[in-house]
């Protein structure tokens, strides 16, 4: 079984990113959620946007990179939008990645300094009429990520939910998510 790293997204550690990683322990794998936030759970996705802003994105990346510290080198990183920062990071500098699952994001991998790791597959999941996934860059980022990359897949979802696979935000989408998620269960046991 795979061993995971996951981080929420803008809105906090919710209560579907928590019941999103318990359903990967439900199927065996072993999960670790850290709370980039440090408690705080926001509704108002804009909201969210500031007080990540006010964190501040480097500092957000440094509580991620904390996070792997202690961990074993052979993980899978995983994040949702604002977790897919310190995921793909992670998988790209961290030696010993098992593979990364991008959702609702996908930043260019020259963001972090270098080519995407060989050898190391990726996921990325996205709506392909979702603005912020589509109109901020994520989706060419993703399609270039896939064109470069042989162990790289792109997933686009119709809609335009951006974090539709969280169960306790409105964006939530029941088929997409599921969808979603068989991919992933699919992706952890081929990287085990």
């Amino acid at each position: 079984m795979a061993e995971v790293l996951l981080f929420h997204h803008v809105h906090g550690l919710t209560s579907g990113v928590r019941e999103f990683a318990d359903e990967l322990r439900r199927a065996g794998h072993t999960v670790h959620v850290p709370d980039l936030y440090e408690g705080r759970v926001i509704d108002d996705f804009d909201e969210g946007v500031a007080h990540a802003q006010e964190v501040g994105f480097g500092t957000i990346g440094e509580r991620g990179r904390a996070a792997a510290e202690g961990l074993p080198s052979e993980m899978v990183y995983a994040g949702f939008s604002l977790g897919a920062m310190p995921a793909q990071m992670l998988a790209q500098t961290r030696p010993g990645a098992s593979g990364a699952l991008l959702f609702h994001a996908c930043i260019p991998p020259s963001e972090f300094g270098n080519a995407w790791p060989q050898g190391v597959p990726v996921q990325i999941h996205g709506m392909d009429a979702d603005e912020i996934f589509v109109e901020d860059g994520d989706l060419d980022a993703a399609r270039a990520l896939v064109e470069t990359t042989a162990d790289a897949e792109l997933f686009l979802y119709s809609g335009n939910g951006h974090l539709f696979a969280d169960n306790s935000l409105p964006p939530y989408d029941e088929p997409a998510a599921r969808l979603l998620t068989e991919r992933v269960l699919g992706f952890l046991d081929g990287v085990t």
